[in-house]
């Protein structure tokens, strides 16, 4: 099974003073702001980063489901948080980290297990996954 989503983002104007908007195709966002206040300076709007985090938060907590459900276990509640790092390194910018925070109510899960199976899940989710993987690109210069 092959599944394709697709998110999207447009720009225009400089990267001080240039806006973008991002979208979804689910609609989920739809043309939502981002610029490079809202990504550098901690202005209103959004950022790659914040995206990524709550698309790492997401799956992992799906994945780590998945691994309960394996096990005969199933959360009553699981709050999950992924603060993702952007830092300078080398002359530019670079995603260093992803630090995933979760909360988890689950009966009959003793800590050793319960922290296995976040391990496992945390290695195998796809954004995880992502996060280490050949990024490919095709460019096109439109007029």
């Amino acid at each position: 099974m092959k599944i394709v989503r697709t998110g999207s983002a447009a720009w225009s104007g400089g990267i001080k003073d240039g806006k973008g908007s991002i979208s979804t195709e689910s609609g989920a966002l739809q043309t939502y702001p981002y610029g490079f206040a809202s990504r550098f300076e901690g202005q209103p709007g959004s950022n790659p980063e914040e995206l990524i985090g709550a698309a790492h938060a997401a799956c992992f907590t799906m994945a780590l489901s998945l691994v309960l459900g394996e096990a005969g276990l199933r959360a009553d509640q699981m709050d999950t948080s992924a603060k993702i790092t952007l830092e300078q390194v080398d002359g530019g910018y670079a995603i260093t980290a992803s630090h995933l925070t979760l909360k988890a109510r689950i009966p009959g899960a003793d800590q050793e297990t319960f922290e296995k199976l976040a391990a496992g899940a945390k290695a195998n989710c796809p954004v995880s996954k992502l996060l280490n993987a050949e990024i490919t690109l095709d460019a096109a210069l439109v007029e």
